[in-house]
């Protein structure tokens, strides 16, 4: 693998026009240049589409692949589906449309890939409250828990995604799909730098006691449709409480 190693990052959105401006921005932004960028869009109501089309012209003077697809789907694992369909790079990131990456995040991913070769990637994660930013570390270990796991930094190769697709049974799909690659055995290396950032918020962070019960209850499911042991409810309620008090 070289320079010319293809790189694609997907973005769903549905009326993002507050936030996705910065989002491609920091795709436009990134020091690696052999990019394929997807854009798959939600048939939004706002002007998001708007702010999607006046990037063609920066994205083409760049030499990236710019696509767009503006259509109703199933919701966002769908539309994550949807792009990783349409990829044609050697590997995938997902990247959403409220976040943004460090400057040198995929040239950061393909780097270590040459020295040490991954089915899946992921790294370090900058968390914003508000102005209060805070890092969460990404790890890999035994245990097997989503504080050590950073969803806007993974990176899995397009053969990998051939294998796995997101479920689009609830909103921790995302979740479900690492346990399944690990599950499977398929090599996952860590990163231990900076390179997205997190706008804390979204459906996964709702702030009402009913909503966590809810969402504890789907991470356990999943848990357990995995293989988990029991004890791992506790793994939910422990994680799910703190992000409750953390809003």
């Amino acid at each position: 693998m070289d320079n010319n190693w293809k790189v694609s990052i997907i973005t769903v959105c549905y009326n993002s026009e507050a936030h996705i401006e910065k989002t491609m921005n920091s795709v436009l932004n990134q020091d690696y240049n052999h990019i394929e960028y997807i854009i798959i869009d939600g048939k939004s109501t706002d002007n998001t589409m708007n702010i999607v089309n006046s990037f063609e012209s920066k994205f083409q003077k760049k030499g990236y692949d710019f696509i767009v697809i503006s259509e109703a789907d199933g919701g966002i694992y769908d539309a994550m589906n949807k792009g990783i369909s349409l990829a044609t790079g050697e590997m995938v990131g997902l990247i959403n449309s409220d976040d943004w990456y460090e400057t040198n995040a995929v040239s950061c991913m393909v780097n270590t890939y040459k020295t040490n070769p991954f089915d899946m990637f992921y790294a370090d994660l900058r968390i914003w409250r508000g102005s209060r930013p805070m890092i969460k570390k990404a790890k890999l270990r035994k245990l097997v828990t989503t504080r050590d796991w950073n969803h806007p930094t993974t990176f899995i190769t397009r053969e990998t995604y051939k294998e796995f697709r997101y479920a689009c049974k609830g909103i921790y799909d995302d979740w479900d799909l690492v346990l399944r690659i690990r599950n499977k055995g398929k090599k996952i290396v860590v990163c231990n730098k900076v390179l997205a950032n997190f706008s804390f918020g979204g459906v996964s962070n709702q702030k009402s006691v009913k909503k966590v019960c809810e969402r504890i209850k789907e991470k356990f499911r999943i848990y357990r449709r995995n293989g988990y042991s029991r004890w791992y409810l506790m793994e939910c309620i422990l994680m799910e409480t703190a992000k409750y008090f953390a809003a």
